[in-house]
């Protein structure tokens, strides 16, 4: 049995960048995604962009293979000097959220940092986006996998429909069912 230490961890940090400061955020955040890349166990990261144009929210996602090597990079010099650019065009606090599943799908770019939903929404979720692909992506596409071997052809559909969840799918419907996913959302806020 793996140990908790041994799984992939994902890591989303929300800030909110200074007006006019867009251009210098920007830069150190990419020079902390190319410094990140440099350890051991990096599996990625990248930038979630605002939904509007006036949004001064950024959230950045880190992924490591493990939570050591996460461990290692967050005590990092490299990673120490960048966030002290990053502090300085930032406003507010930084918003650290560990997520360890599902849960990087469930982020919501235009809100802040939360906690994920209950596992069997996400998990009805991510059904209900995987179900129609699967279906639709093997009809569609039986003719030609039928002439190869199995596993290839398992491997091509899962391979399209991961990326279809991951950059299609799930950020449809996350924003559909938000209200539901994070009932908190349909409450109007103390003094409205």
């Amino acid at each position: 049995m793996n140990s908790p230490a041994s799984h992939p961890v994902t890591v989303l940090i929300t800030r909110r960048v200074r007006p006019g400061r867009d251009r210098e955020f920007d830069a150190a955040t990419a020079a902390m995604i190319a410094a990140a890349s440099a350890f051991p166990g990096h599996l990625g990261g990248y930038v979630l962009r605002p939904e509007g144009e006036a949004s001064n929210l950024r959230q950045t996602l880190f992924a490591f293979d493990t939570q050591d090597h996460l461990d290692a990079w967050t005590a990092a010099d490299a990673r120490r000097d960048i966030l002290a650019d990053l502090a300085a065009v930032s406003d507010g606090d930084t918003a650290v959220h560990v997520l360890t599943g599902l849960e990087g799908w469930f982020a919501l770019p235009s809100q802040p940092t939360r906690l994920p939903p209950p596992r069997w929404k996400m998990a009805l979720v991510t059904w209900t986006g995987i179900f129609p692909l699967v279906a639709i992506l093997s009809s569609l596409l039986s003719p030609t996998l039928a002439t190869i071997h199995p596993l290839f052809a398992v491997l091509v559909v899962t391979g399209l429909v991961t990326a279809a969840m991951t950059w299609a799918v799930m950020p449809v419907l996350v924003r559909a069912a938000a209200k539901w996913l994070y009932p908190d959302l349909a409450k109007p806020a103390a003094g409205r």
